[in-house]
């Protein structure tokens, strides 16, 4: 098969006896089963094993959240961009681009990852599947927030399961980027753990609220909850509506929370009071100036 046949091969949607087997694997109308395949989602003979269920419908639910919001920036004619942190294998990025980008003429994705290898397969994937409108750049989320050469400005940020602080600099970068949505799924969050540990949250520990991070397991699970509870007031006082839902397909995870914000524009003073109590309340002052730069001053309210 010649390059320009496997081409056309991979971006070929569903056809004829191949719509039988789509409908069967419950895939969305369009969904390319080479693209699948060229992703390990799908075997050679066109079958999801376990793993590769869970792993379709992970993707599948977060489409259900974002592609309502491309549709919504991009009615006016608008080119959409989207940068995917964390990127991964980049299933999330290739099937958005499958489903959604491809019949456009314009908008384009950033898959961001560290692992160079990753990256140089996804590269080569959109090579062969034509999807020249993706690209894939080797940093840290961190890196492509100073890159001068990314552009100033990004519709959509989404950030799955990026390790610890990775999803605060997800939403650095979307701050600084002018998102006007965000979708995240934390992942591992140690260093709110590591605080309580370090300071015991001070004001609350002589009452009876210190037990809930007495073992260490609780510690790590209140310092996610903690975490990720200030990220949302963040959002909302930097001007999004938050939502906060669980995603499905990590039933057995405890790593399944979603975060949808969307921008407004409308800052909530209230937001940043709350953020800033339970920063003192916890002992956590220090995380102010790292984690929460742009949080409004809140001193008139």
């Amino acid at each position: 098969m010649g390059k320009t046949d496997k081409k056309q091969s991979l971006q070929k949607p569903a056809k004829a006896g191949a719509l039988d087997i789509a409908e069967q694997l419950g895939l969305k109308p369009g969904q390319s089963l080479e693209l699948l395949k060229a992703l390990h989602i799908l075997t050679r003979e066109g079958k999801l094993n376990q793993d590769s269920r869970r792993k379709l419908k992970q993707v599948y639910h977060l489409y259900q959240f974002i592609e309502p919001l491309l549709t919504e920036l991009s009615k006016d004619g608008h080119a959409v961009t989207l940068a995917d942190h964390g990127a991964g294998k980049s299933y999330l990025g290739f099937i958005l681009y499958d489903l959604y980008f491809k019949a456009l003429a314009q908008g384009r994705i950033f898959g961001i990852e560290t692992r160079a290898p990753l990256v140089e397969a996804s590269q080569k994937l959109a090579a062969e599947l034509g999807f020249e409108r993706m690209e894939f750049l080797n940093m840290s989320v961190a890196e492509s927030t100073r890159a001068d050469f990314m552009p100033s400005q990004f519709d959509v940020v989404t950030a799955l399961h990026a390790c610890d602080t990775a999803t605060d600099d997800a939403i650095a970068f979307g701050l600084e980027k002018q998102a006007r949505a965000m979708v995240l799924v934390p992942c591992c969050q140690a260093e709110v753990a590591a605080c309580l540990r370090q300071t015991k949250a001070m004001s609350l520990a002589r009452t009876p609220l210190a037990e809930l991070w007495r073992h260490p397991i609780h510690t790590r699970e209140m310092g996610s909850q903690i975490t990720n509870v200030l990220r949302c007031l963040y959002l909302e006082a930097c001007g999004y509506q938050v939502t906060v839902t669980e995603l499905v397909g990590w039933e057995h995870s405890m790593k399944n929370e979603l975060i949808v914000a969307r921008y407004t524009g409308q800052k909530k003073r209230s937001a940043a009071q709350r953020l800033r109590q339970l920063l003192a309340e916890f002992g956590l002052e220090g995380l102010a100036g790292v984690r929460y730069p742009h949080l409004p001053e809140t001193s008139a309210v």
